[in-house]
C-alpha cells in the first residue's frame, strides 16, 4: 500500500522515487497528479500502466519556470501573453514542440505539439528540485473521477504506487483549462480551472471553441470521469433507488426520497460547486445508488467546465473503446 507523507516531509522521498524511474502522486491546485519524470521513458510507462490509461491519450507537462518551458516549446506572442497573465496556475497551453526537447514521445502520443502548464505549491518546487518536466495526468485509474484529497489516490491507485504526498483537499478542484493558439486566435479545447471570460479578457478577443478531429490535448475524449453508477443530468425528479446532487437552493422533485443526497453549493457558488465535484461525486457513488441525478446547473463562468466533467461522466461508456 502506498505511503502517505505530508508536503513538508515528502520532498526528498518524492524526488528519489523520480530519479529512479517510478511515479508519485503529488497534490496541484486543480486535482492530485501522477507525475513522473517526463524525460524518462520508465517512469512515463508507469503512468500509463498505474492508470490503466491508453497510450494515444496525450499527458500534460509541467514545468518550473518559463525557461524550461521554452526549452520544451515554441510559443508565440498570445500564448506568452497567456504564460505570464495565469502561470502558475490552472492553464494548460498547447504548444509546438521545440526539436530536441529531451521529452519522451509518450508523453505526447505521437503528436508534434505538447501540453505545458506551471503548477503552483509543492509540483513546482519538486520540478524545480529535480531539473526536468513532469508529466502528471489525474491521479486516478482511467477514465474515473479525478481525486482531490490524498485519500481518494490512495483508495484508487494505493496498491499500484509507492508515495502519495499528502497536501489536503486541492483547492480549485476541476483540471486546469486546455487552450491552443492558432493563427490569431485562441481554441479552448477543455473549460477548466479558469473561466473562459477570463482568458478571454486577458488576450481582447473571444475564444474559439471546439477541437479539430482527433485527440489533441488531455480530457478530451467522450467519456471520462465516470464513476462506478450511472449519470443522469439536468434531472428535474429523482427517484427514491437514485441519488441526488443539488445545487443551489431549488430542487429536484422527489429529493426528500433519494437514496442519497448531497448539494455542490447551496448558496450557489459556481467556485464552490467545482471545488465539490469529485469529491461528492465519489461519495454519492460509495452510496450503492444504480444512478447518480444531477440538478441542472448554469454554463456562466466555472459552470462551463462543470458541465462539461458531467457530461463526459454520463457519456455512454463503450468497453470496446478505452478511456484515460
Amino acid at each position: 500500500m502506498a505511503e502517505i507523507l505530508a508536503v513538508g516531509e515528502a520532498l526528498e522521498r518524492a524526488l528519489t522515487l523520480l530519479q529512479a524511474g517510478d511515479v508519485v502522486a503529488i497534490p496541484t491546485e486543480t486535482v492530485y497528479g501522477l507525475a513522473g519524470d517526463a524525460t524518462n521513458g520508465i517512469g512515463v510507462a508507469r503512468i500509463f500502466e498505474a492508470k490503466g490509461r491508453p497510450r494515444f491519450n496525450p499527458l500534460i507537462a509541467h514545468v518550473a519556470d518559463m525557461a524550461m518551458a521554452e526549452r520544451i516549446a515554441v510559443f508565440d506572442p498570445l500564448s506568452k501573453k497567456l504564460a505570464q497573465a495565469f502561470w502558475p496556475g490552472p492553464l494548460t497551453l498547447v504548444l509546438p514542440q521545440r526539436p530536441g526537447n529531451g521529452i519522451h514521445p509518450l508523453v505526447t502520443a505521437g503528436l508534434d505539439t505538447i501540453a505545458l502548464r506551471m503548477p503552483r505549491g509543492f509540483g513546482g518546487d519538486l520540478i524545480a528540485k529535480l531539473g526536468r518536466p513532469l508529466a502528471a495526468p489525474s491521479a486516478n485509474s482511467s477514465g474515473r473521477i479525478s481525486a482531490t484529497t490524498a485519500q481518494a489516490v490512495a483508495a484508487d491507485l494505493g496498491a499500484r504506487i509507492k508515495l502519495v504526498v499528502d497536501g489536503g483537499a486541492t483547492p480549485v478542484g476541476l483540471e486546469s483549462t486546455i487552450v491552443k493558439a492558432e493563427g490569431a486566435g485562441v481554441r479552448l479545447l477543455r473549460p477548466g480551472g479558469i473561466a473562459a471570460a477570463e482568458i478571454e479578457a486577458a488576450i481582447s478577443m473571444e475564444l474559439l471553441r471546439g477541437g479539430g478531429a482527433g485527440v489533441e490535448a488531455p480530457g478530451m475524449l467522450a467519456s471520462h470521469y465516470a464513476p462506478g453508477a450511472a449519470m443522469r443530468l439536468n434531472a428535474g425528479t429523482v427517484g427514491k433507488d437514485e441519488a441526488l446532487l443539488g445545487f443551489g437552493g431549488q430542487r429536484a422533485e422527489g429529493w426528500r426520497n433519494a437514496a442519497a443526497f448531497l448539494n455542490l453549493s447551496v448558496s450557489g457558488d459556481l467556485r464552490e460547486a467545482a471545488s465539490n465535484l469529485f469529491a461528492y461525486m465519489q461519495e454519492l457513488d460509495r452510496s450503492g445508488a444504480r444512478t447518480i441525478a444531477v440538478e441542472t446547473i448554469p454554463f456562466d463562468g466555472l459552470g462551463e467546465a462543470i458541465n462539461d466533467r458531467l457530461s463526459r461522466a454520463a457519456a455512454p461508456r463503450d468497453n470496446a473503446q478505452p478511456t484515460t
